[in-house]
């Protein structure tokens, strides 16, 4: 039966058979601490009651009721809103309150909503990631203005997944959405989300359909249609998530196929088409007419995305306000990973979100645009980032910076760069005829994942991801290594990180990785920002083109981007190679689809470096 078209009226019930909605109220008197000012809503807030009402159902436009929970000051004022809008269980623990906290948002005189997306958990409906966000997002946040406690002014918070739901309600420019704080999130759901420079980015997405397959599964034991013993299935998928990385074909995975078949659409949507696009925030920027708080990770797979919605916006923003107030912020954090420390660096006290409040900065951001509050946040510069290594943070008046010096490093050697001993070499001096360095991809033993911006398993004590040594991959064959000399002064490089490569191979398409590392004195290898690119979407996402084998092509792979500072006594080095697996799928070098592909074969691939192929690795150099 088809459902009903969306232009019904929005209202809310109670779900049926359940209990009337019930209200809790919190003790008297609950603080939370943070070590920045406590911003101007919060003040005179601390000894207020907060009510919570659970289960509220909103139905949407086209009858499908989602459940929500409201957290909300006991007052008798209208109050301005917050909604968040999340796909992991509303009623779990830490899912809904990191990193904004909504009883704290109730005590600084806010109504949060919190609302199970549709198919998930209490809401009904049936979930397709994204497909369904823009209209339910609009639809709620016009809910949520018309409600007795609600001054009518809404703002939209929340990461990674919550931010999709932002920017899609955005882009439908509901009347009451007055401003938005999205973090760790993307600008759509090819590049940067599943993909990355036409690579499908097996790691997280594989991990991240399987906990959806778990939740899918837990929905329907507390309807009563699948016992609860098959809900073993997904955990035992987790669990083997490792093996599951390396099964072949890519899109034979029938628990997906039952309880997240998304995942093989992603599959079978390789290219950037319409699928993709039609999902995207970044096609619908000039619709978009509030401001955002952009807040990324330097280690956050979704870097990318953050950078790019946050300039898009500057530029292609839908009012003038929406333009001049869009807001960047970036820490040393990974996804799920937000201390500023990981299993081998730590960046110290002021790296972490709770030291820096990021919920203080979210409730500062909608003081302003949701109560008129005069606290000086459309006068401050719009960029805020951590410099790694300086271990300290820094406002800049534009990204990239301005005055960024882009300096050429040039790949150098004489034809053996493999391995971290071998030749290769990095200089400021354009090579001469110079032999070209050559590697042997397999597909059946890739470089491995050892860090980066990763979402792997183990994600929540950032052991997979961030600055590890990468000394245990540069010891291969398969990986090319060029190094400069020894700095005599500290060298900062800050803003977007790019490597231009003329390569060749005997395959009809491959990959090539690239990775900037920071050499210590004593040999420790460690990761800065990396990036890959498969080589038939050398020149668009949208339009695979083969390769001809033996044929040079030059290359252009996006690093994404860095804050870090390279101290004297380091050497600055870049690693080549064709593959960092599990984080992206294997290249079957075949040319042939490449989740379809039963079988891999190796392929010799090429780095030329010399008059006529100037290889370099671009840097972002703050001279200061």
């Amino acid at each position: 039966m088809a459902p009903p078209s969306r232009g019904g009226s929005l209202r809310s019930s109670p779900r049926p058979g359940a209990r009337p909605r019930h209200r809790r109220r919190l003790a008297d008197g609950l603080r939370t601490m943070a070590l920045a000012p406590v911003p101007s809503g919060e003040q005179g807030r601390i000894d207020m009651r907060v009510i919570v009402e659970k289960d509220i159902r909103v139905a949407m436009s086209d009858g499908v009721e989602l459940a929500c929970d409201v957290y909300r000051p006991e007052s008798r004022d209208a109050l301005p809103t917050l909604v968040e809008r999340l796909p992991y269980n509303k009623e779990a623990p830490g899912y809904h309150a990191y990193p904004f906290d909504p009883l704290r948002g109730a005590l600084a005189g806010y109504a949060v909503v919190v609302q199970d997306t549709r198919g998930r958990f209490a809401s009904g409906g049936h979930f397709t990631p994204f497909t369904d966000e823009a209209a339910d997002g609009a639809d709620t946040v016009a809910w949520a203005a018309t409600q007795p406690w609600s001054s009518g002014r809404v703002g939209m918070v929340g990461v990674s997944y919550f931010g999709a739901t932002q920017w899609l309600a955005a882009s439908r420019a509901p009347g009451p959405l007055r401003a938005i704080a999205p973090q760790l999130t993307s600008a759509e759901y090819y590049e940067g989300w599943t993909h990355q420079g036409g690579a499908f980015q097996l790691g997280f997405s594989l991990l991240w359909a399987l906990r959806l397959a778990l939740g899918e599964q837990e929905r329907r034991m507390a309807s009563g249609t699948t016992p609860a013993a098959s809900a073993l299935d997904c955990v035992h998928a987790i669990d083997r998530a490792g093996e599951l990385y390396r099964h072949l074909p890519l899109n034979d995975m029938p628990l997906l196929e039952e309880l997240a078949p998304y995942y093989l659409e992603w599959l079978a949507h390789p290219s950037r088409d319409e699928y993709w696009r039609a999902t995207a925030p970044n096609e619908y920027y000039q619709r978009i007419t509030v401001p955002a708080l952009n807040i990324g990770g330097w280690h956050d797979i979704f870097l990318g995305g953050t950078i790019a919605n946050y300039l898009g916006m500057r530029q292609r923003g839908g009012s003038e306000q929406a333009r001049s107030l869009q807001r960047l912020i970036i820490g040393p954090w990974a996804h799920g990973a937000h201390t500023g420390t990981f299993a081998e660096r730590d960046f110290g006290l002021s790296a972490g979100t709770e030291t820096t409040d990021v919920t203080g900065m979210q409730l500062r951001w909608f003081d302003h645009l949701l109560k008129d509050v005069d606290n000086g946040v459309d006068r401050e510069k719009p960029v805020r980032v951590f410099v790694q290594g300086a271990n300290r943070w820094r406002e800049e008046d534009e990204w990239p910076l301005p005055g960024t010096d882009y300096t050429r490093y040039f790949l150098r050697g004489e034809g053996r760069a493999n391995t971290a001993s071998g030749d290769g070499r990095l200089s400021l001096e354009a090579p001469g005829d110079e032999p070209q360095d050559a590697f042997l991809y397999d597909p059946r033993d890739p470089v491995p994942t050892v860090g980066g911006q990763t979402f792997l398993p183990g994600l929540f004590i950032a052991a997979n991801a961030g600055p590890r040594d990468q000394r245990s991959v540069e010891g291969r064959h398969d990986v090319l290594c060029y190094t400069a000399p020894t700095l005599e002064q500290p060298l900062e490089v800050t803003g977007p990180v790019s490597l231009r490569i003329f390569a060749s191979s005997t395959a009809l398409d491959t990959d090539f990785t690239g990775k900037l590392v920071d050499v210590y004195p004593d040999g420790r290898a460690e990761l800065v920002t990396d990036g890959i690119l498969r080589a038939r979407y050398r020149e668009s996402t949208g339009e695979p083109l083969l390769l001809e084998p033996g044929r040079v092509y030059q290359l252009h792979i996006d690093l994404r981007a860095t804050a870090y500072l390279f101290p004297a006594g380091h050497r600055v080095r870049l690693e080549v190679s064709s593959s960092n697996f599990p984080r992206f799928d294997r290249n079957s070098n075949t040319g042939g689809v490449v989740a379809q592909e039963h079988e891999h074969q190796p392929a010799i691939n090429r780095v030329h470096h010399s008059r006529s192929y100037p290889s370099c690795l671009v840097l972002p150099v703050i001279r200061r």
